[in-house]
């Protein structure tokens, strides 16, 4: 699991510098932690689910150091995530039409938040909400405002640690669906 992590991180890393506008990143910088997250996937999550956890860990690596480096989510990245979440969830067996309320739901309630208050949160991290409550909605209803104050709470301690600065949603998105998703079951 570690020697596949690893390829495939290295592989989103190329993939990357690749993009329009893309983030030219050490292969390290996406290989390592998708290794890690690989093989803590591998460890916690039942076999069915596990190509769920496996795909939000290298989709959300490749997210993470672009939305760190650049403060941005890329479309070439969060779009595509819709139809990649979806097969994957339809091929672990999910409830897929629990699936889309939950990404109607979690999307919607970004797209709110967006409109409302446009400097609190940029238009990536509401496209990249709706194929993560897709995730969490897969998993369960609970796991949707869980997932939402795990977030929160990801992205107000990132906030915390460097404060005055820019701190963007996407990693604490990220963070909290691939915890709740590796941990259901």
């Amino acid at each position: 699991m570690v020697i596949s992590g690893l390829v495939a991180g290295a592989l989103g890393a190329h993939l990357l510098r690749r993009l329009p506008r893309g983030a030219n990143v050490s292969p390290l910088w996406c290989a390592v932690p998708t290794a890690v997250l690989w093989l803590a996937a591998w460890a916690l999550a039942p076999p069915h689910w596990l190509p769920v956890p496996l795909l939000l860990a290298w989709l959300g690596v490749l997210l993470v150091v672009t939305d760190l480096r650049h403060g941005r989510l890329p479309d070439a990245l969060t779009l595509p995530a819709y139809p990649a979440v979806a097969v994957t969830l339809w091929l672990c067996g999910a409830d897929l039409w629990r699936a889309v309320a939950g990404c109607l739901v979690f999307g919607g309630f970004h797209l709110v938040v967006r409109l409302l208050s446009p400097a609190a949160m940029g238009g990536g991290d509401v496209k990249l909400a709706g194929s993560l409550g897709a995730v969490l909605g897969a998993v369960s209803w609970a796991a949707l405002p869980a997932g939402a104050v795990l977030a929160s709470v990801i992205t107000l301690a990132l906030g915390l640690r460097w404060p005055g600065a820019t701190v963007p949603h996407g990693p604490g998105l990220l963070a909290a669906t691939w915890l709740v998703a590796v941990s259901a079951g």
